[in-house]
């Protein structure tokens, strides 16, 4: 066993490691469709929503728009998703899914199941994490 580098004992560090562990796991599948997890999220946002705001899209990723500006144009290129300046606001940038961007939810529906089918957790435990989990995202207080 390597030695310790104290870091086993940071609740941080394990959330870091296990986030890139869970997006690895994610790599190969959404590889196949030309798509990185960041991209894959939005669209789980986008397919959900059907047509939203970029405001609404970054706020949902906890993204801001100058991160998510190329992600989206990335996805518009391959033509997952379509972009279209606001009518009565043209700053307001509405985004929504193609016909190709649906045929890939269709494809992916089942992705996030079939990949929790892969951890070595019961259906209670996978319940427990993603509460915790969510209770530690929500959290509204930051230490001093």
């Amino acid at each position: 066993m390597p030695p310790s580098t104290g870091l086993e004992q940071m609740i941080c560090f394990e959330l870091y490691a296990a986030s890139r562990a869970m997006t690895s796991l994610y790599r190969p599948a959404l590889d196949t469709h030309g798509i990185t997890y960041p991209q894959y999220a939005a669209l789980r946002v986008i397919w959900h929503r059907e047509r939203l705001t970029l405001r609404d899209l970054g706020t949902a990723l906890r993204l801001d728009s100058g991160t998510l500006s190329p992600l989206l144009k990335r996805l518009e290129t391959q033509g997952l998703i379509h972009r279209e300046r606001g009518t009565h606001d043209e700053r307001t940038v509405w985004i929504s899914p193609t016909a190709a961007g649906n045929t890939l939810r269709d494809r992916l529906a089942d992705l996030p199941q079939r990949l929790a089918c892969t951890l070595d957790l019961t259906d209670d435990e996978l319940t427990t994490l993603h509460h915790l989990l969510n209770r530690i995202r929500t959290t509204k207080e930051t230490p001093q």
